[in-house]
């Protein structure tokens, strides 16, 4: 038995690490004599390496949660925690080993150049073939025209002004419907893809489906002025004349909510992909975040000196960046996330409504007048004390004036191109570097099929989204709940009493709910305890002034008055509680003698009149006082 345990080492001391050693002849034989000679030269990636040790600078960002007393569920939650941080760093870490190289974009060699001079015709000779179909012109009747892409950028939807409705292929060319619908139309959107679309028609809502055909009329949208649809929560959004803020819920058909937003009429909305908040712009210059799940505005700032002509989200940086631009003629680039003031501010040239729109890049385009001029992050979001526009990136003219003015400006998803609506048809120019070159094939797919395409329509609605978690801040989801803001740490007068009373070995000072305080002690926290109703000292409330609930000792005279004040007396309240359509020996009694009682006492008041006018005996009439004269 001892030479098995000496084999065992089980008597040299936990904390020490065995030392192991193996001869070459113990060594196991080698298969796969390539992976032997190439291990010592190469390693894994950090990206797969399995666990990545935290940075001094994730270990900040891991939380503790040093307010919760169970140890077990605090190790838990903070392990929880640094995993999540982990994953963090990881992804990050995947990101740049999938795109180490710079986005495209312009670059010029000189310092006395300027890529905004570089025009169209140069740029589509020096890009590739494929590419440089996103040039285009199309004359149409019927403007201005409003302009939609699909979430994929493969289909475009276009709205005219006289009523000239169509979709069609933007890559082939193909027509899938055209409506010419002989009414005021103001904005068209798809909905989840493009076998659906709803137009903003004079009077109500309608959508049609992929080949034209109308299939639904929402009269509770009335004179819609603009669209928005929300694709992983399947809401549509409009906004009217009226003020009318409407929720519509495409996957059941119903109403779900709506907003008076109390400040007239409303051309201006848009939304940010990134929490589903819908941003308007009203008349009064005034700029409001939406929720449905909020009858007010979450957010209500002044923005402009005039009425709101444009509101675009940056999706590039999660939401953050915020443009708009109104009839003063200035374009302001918001933070989100501090709304004291606008990040930059300039002023544009031309008479009519701006347009500004962001890319997928964070490339902002802004449309005023005749010309569409592009900048280029991160200049839009530095700070600048003057009012001076940021470097410009591109430019593009319209050559024609009857063409003016611009009125509705989209980049195209997946792809560096630029699509704006205006009086005589459409126009597509080339901005390099604007789209998104990676795309992810189960959120956006631009060459699915038809069969891809109803796996991914039944996929969003198994993971759709109710809109009751739409909210600023769409993190939250998945927390744990803050500390509750009425928990607070106060010497109540039962912790006194316990543990001073037995030589401080009593409970511990606890966090209580100001809620579940009793009234002493709320008043006590919030500072307004009248002195008047408890005594100072603790010896005085010690020594039997004071009950056990902090509240002073009355004396029976005291109590007596506080129980026949008003209607607190305790017969009316017997008797109250009592049927009068239940005979109740016991009531009638009481009942008897309260009237035996009134009759007693009115009997006394008679007498001490008559006794008061004189003498003992019958009331006397006014006119006893006759026949004394006579």
């Amino acid at each position: 038995m001892e030479s098995l345990i000496a084999k065992a080492d089980a008597i040299s001391p936990l904390f020490k690490k065995r030392k192991t050693s193996h001869s070459s002849s113990q060594k196991k034989k080698v298969s796969d004599y390539t992976a032997q000679s190439i291990s010592k030269s190469t390693s894994t990636p950090k990206s797969l390496r399995h666990p990545l040790p935290l940075s001094s600078a994730s270990e900040k960002n891991v939380h503790t949660y040093k307010h919760i007393p169970n140890k077990k569920l605090r190790g838990e939650l903070t392990r929880q925690s640094a995993n999540s941080v982990r994953a963090k760093a990881l992804l990050e870490d995947a990101e740049e080993m999938l795109a180490m190289e710079e986005k495209g974009g312009m670059e010029v060699e000189g310092e006395m150049e300027r890529t905004w001079r570089v025009g169209q015709r140069d740029i589509v000779q020096a890009v590739g073939q494929e590419a440089g179909r996103g040039r285009r012109e199309v004359k149409l009747e019927g403007g201005p025209y409003r302009v939609r892409y699909t979430r994929n950028g493969r289909h475009l939807a276009i709205a005219g002004r006289t009523g000239h409705v169509s979709t069609f292929d933007w890559q082939t060319g193909t027509v899938h419907a055209e409506l010419q619908l002989q009414e005021t139309c103001r904005d068209i959107t798809f909905l989840h893809d493009q076998t659906y679309f709803a137009v903003a028609q004079k009077k109500y809502v309608y959508i049609y489906d992929h080949d034209g055909v109308e299939l639904h009329c929402l009269k509770s949208h009335v004179e819609p002025t603009r669209l928005e649809f929300l694709p992983y929560h399947w809401l549509l959004a409009s906004v009217g004349n009226a003020g009318y803020l409407k929720y519509q819920d495409t996957s059941t058909g119903t109403l779900l909510s709506s907003h008076r937003t109390k400040l007239g009429s409303c051309t201006t909305m848009t939304q940010n992909v990134h929490n589903a908040v819908i941003h308007l712009g009203h008349q009064n210059g005034c700029i409001t975040l939406w929720t449905p799940n909020l009858p007010h505005p979450a957010v209500q700032i002044l923005a402009h000196l005039g009425p709101v002509t444009s509101v675009s989200v940056d999706p590039s940086e999660g939401g953050r960046y915020m443009a708009s631009a109104g009839r003063d003629g200035s374009v302001k680039v918001w933070d989100c996330r501090n709304w004291k003031g606008a990040v930059r501010e300039w002023a544009t040239r031309g008479t009519g409504g701006t347009e500004v729109e962001w890319s997928a890049r964070g490339f902002l385009g802004v449309a005023s007048g005749g010309s569409v001029n592009v900048y280029h992050p991160p200049t839009i979001h530095t700070p600048h004390l003057h009012h001076s526009s940021p470097p410009l990136y591109l430019t593009h003219p319209l050559p024609s004036t009857s063409s003016r003015p611009i009125t509705s400006i989209r980049f195209t998803p997946f792809q560096d191109a630029l699509t704006f609506g205006h009086s005589s048809g459409l126009s597509s120019i080339l901005v390099p570097g604007s789209g998104e070159p990676n795309f992810d094939s189960s959120e956006a797919d631009p060459f699915e099929s038809k069969k891809a395409r109803r796996e991914h329509e039944v996929r969003a609605l198994l993971d759709k989204i109710q809109p009751d978690m739409i909210a600023l801040d769409p993190e939250f989801v998945g927390r744990l709940a803050p500390e509750s803001k009425l928990t607070t740490r106060a010497e109540m007068l039962r912790e006194k009493n316990s543990g001073e009373g037995q030589g401080g070995k009593g409970k511990k000072e606890g966090e209580v709910p100001f809620a579940r305080m009793s009234r002493m002690e709320r008043l006590r926290v919030a500072g307004n305890m009248d002195l008047s109703e408890v005594v100072g000292s603790d010896d005085e409330g010690a020594g039997g002034d004071e009950g056990g609930d902090g509240r002073r000792k009355e004396s029976k005279e005291e109590r007596e008055k506080r129980k026949m004040r008003g209607k607190g007396k305790s017969l009316k309240r017997y008797l109250r509680k009592q049927r009068k359509n239940v005979v109740d020996p016991a009531a009638l009694a009481i009942r008897a003698k309260l009237e035996k009682q009134k009759e007693e006492k009115k009997r006394a008041r008679l007498a001490a009149a008559a006794a008061t006018a004189g003498g003992v005996g019958e009331k006397k009439s006014a006119l006893d006082r006759f026949k004394r004269s006579t």
